[in-house]
């Protein structure tokens, strides 16, 4: 029998291992997406293909992980000591084809008895546009794909496919840099899982790995219970798709009932020309983000805790991508989050927060740095408000939802490595969404250009509001307004545009929605805020009826 503290040693054990390829990972990578955002998912397997450790970073990559392993051992078949493989095919690797997917199998005297699985974007693998692709038609137009694709075989680089990167990249420095802290961070997990296999033995640790699954999912079936059950059905809009200027439908039905946990995304668009369709894996990731943080939030995760869940999307539509669809850029997982609140909020509204902000404003520029002579293309992921909750005021700015483990690019990195100077970087005034608890505030940054390049927005939620509850105010939407102050000044959302030197740009992203009625606030509330600059005293008084 085995007692319960071998049981935590040997799942801490685990969970400690994931953080250590985390660190090599950051500690050795080129790129500031991986070593300053985080945007990158780390997970540990057992020989089944269960998850039974995982490290923090992008949400939604950890629940793409899952999928994209199943794929890519599927694909491969035979493994063996010291190999590792690369997917980004997308329909497979669950995400779009710069979120490079490398796994490997670990052995203990002799045995597979895990997986390693580390997914983190590279820069540039040679597709029609440099930095990010906003709107492709195919698949084919996204870069070098790879199925699963052994790029060391017993511990040894396998040379060509190496140089298919490097001849493939207009940034092959980066990319083969970030390739090997990927190899790094594997041969850290790699040792650490077998240094547990051959202490405690391979029965051993099954058998414990069995338990920690069983409670996670009796911790899942139990949370489920507890939750209002019934059927809820929500809708929202992206903007576009990035090759027309036409909004595209979302709509998700949530259903709980008899210890299931249904996530469904019948009636939403078909697949569209642009590459915002979601790969099947990345809905389920989405859906398992959301179902995590209102069943288990404080569990560390494992295979059990996805037990009550069902995701559907009917292949070839919006959040179920198949061949040849392009599927570049990921935001409509993003936006589909909130979808899903959306739905439950209906059911539950004293439990739910309103929108945030809704989306997750991203730019990028992409340029030849002038001190170097070398291509550069740097992004951030700026900060919303998240919306009021039923007793207390959004935070904000803050990163999204779907990215609370991630962070925003610092300003020095990005003066530093692009051509972009920062004017301004302010909370505004006034953007959170009006309520008895207001959403949180967004962001203003102002941009100068100092260099020529492109200034790239990818960025879904400008269109349409974020949602309030229960008599709660939405704030105004995200903006991205290019050229502004000049006869050339347009708000545009996803858009690729050339800048020159002395041009500006200014991003104003959206702050939480409300929730409760604005004349029910504390006064001295609405007093606090005006004094810290949430909330100008104009809006105290027409808004709340509060003399500030």
């Amino acid at each position: 029998m085995i007692d319960g503290a071998t049981v935590e040693v040997i799942r801490n054990h685990l969970v400690s291992a994931a953080e250590e390829m985390r660190a090599a990972l950051v500690r050795t990578a080129f790129n500031p997406v991986i070593y300053e955002v985080h945007d990158f998912g780390i997970s540990i397997y057992d020989r089944s293909l269960r998850l039974v450790a995982e490290s923090t970073g992008l949400s939604r990559f950890l629940g793409a992980n899952d999928y994209s392993i199943r794929k890519g051992v599927e694909y491969v078949g035979a493994m063996q000591q010291g190999d590792i493989f690369v997917l980004n095919y997308p329909y497979w690797n669950a995400a779009h084809s710069y979120d490079a997917t490398m796994f490997a199998p670990v052995f203990s005297q002799g045995e597979l008895v895990a997986y390693l699985c580390i997914r983190a974007h590279w820069m540039d693998l040679g597709a029609k546009d440099p930095g990010y692709v906003l709107d492709s038609t195919d698949m084919h137009q996204e870069g070098l794909i790879f199925p699963g694709t052994k790029v060391y075989s017993a511990g040894e680089p396998v040379r060509d496919v190496m140089e298919l990167i490097r001849f493939n990249s207009r940034m092959p420095a980066l990319v083969l840099g970030d390739f090997n802290a990927q190899v790094a961070a594997l041969r850290t997990g790699e040792r650490r899982v077998a240094e547990l296999f051959d202490r405690y033995t391979e029965p051993v640790v099954s058998d414990v790995v069995d338990r920690f699954v069983r409670a996670a999912e009796e911790s899942a079936a139990e949370a489920v219970a507890r939750l209002p059950q019934g059927s809820w059905t929500a809708e929202d809009w992206l903007d576009d798709d990035g090759v027309s200027e036409d909004p595209i439908l979302m709509r998700a039905t949530v259903t709980i009932k008899d210890g299931t946990f249904t996530v469904d995304f019948a009636g939403s668009s078909p697949a569209v020309p642009g590459p915002v369709n979601l790969p099947i894996g990345s809905t389920i990731a989405t859906c398992r983000v959301a179902f995590k943080a209102i069943t288990t939030p404080d569990e560390q995760t494992n295979a059990g805790h996805f037990a009550p869940l069902r995701v559907h999307a009917a292949s070839g539509t919006l959040f179920h991508a198949v061949y040849p669809a392009a599927t570049f850029t990921q935001w409509t997982g993003t936006v589909a989050l909130e979808l899903i609140y959306k739905a439950l909020a209906q059911g539950m509204p004293s439990q739910l927060p309103a929108s945030s902000g809704g989306d997750v404003p991203g730019f990028m520029m992409v340029g030849v740095h002038p001190d170097t002579g070398d291509m550069f293309a740097v992004s951030n992921n700026d900060p919303v408000g998240w919306g009021g909750s039923p007793d207390h005021d959004g935070i904000g700015p803050a990163n999204h939802l779907c990215q609370t483990q991630a962070r925003n690019t610092p300003v020095e990195v990005l003066e530093a490595k692009t051509g972009m100077f920062f004017e301004r970087v302010e909370v505004r005034t006034d953007s959170g969404g009006a309520g008895r608890f207001r959403g949180g505030c967004g962001l203003r940054r102002d941009i100068r250009f100092v260099t020529d390049g492109e200034f790239l927005s990818v960025i879904k939620k400008t269109k349409s509001a974020p949602w309030a509850l229960d008599g709660g105010r939405s704030p105004e939407p995200n903006q991205v307004v290019v050229f502004p102050g000049t006869d050339r000044e347009r708000r545009v959302s996803t858009k690729r545009t050339a800048v020159r030197a002395g041009d500006r740009v200014t991003l104003l992203t959206a702050g939480g929605g409300g929730h409760g009625d604005p004349g029910r606030r504390d006064p001295a509330a609405v007093r606090q805020d005006v004094q810290e600059g949430y909330v100008s005293s104009e809006a105290a008084r027409e808004v709340y009826g509060v003399i500030a």
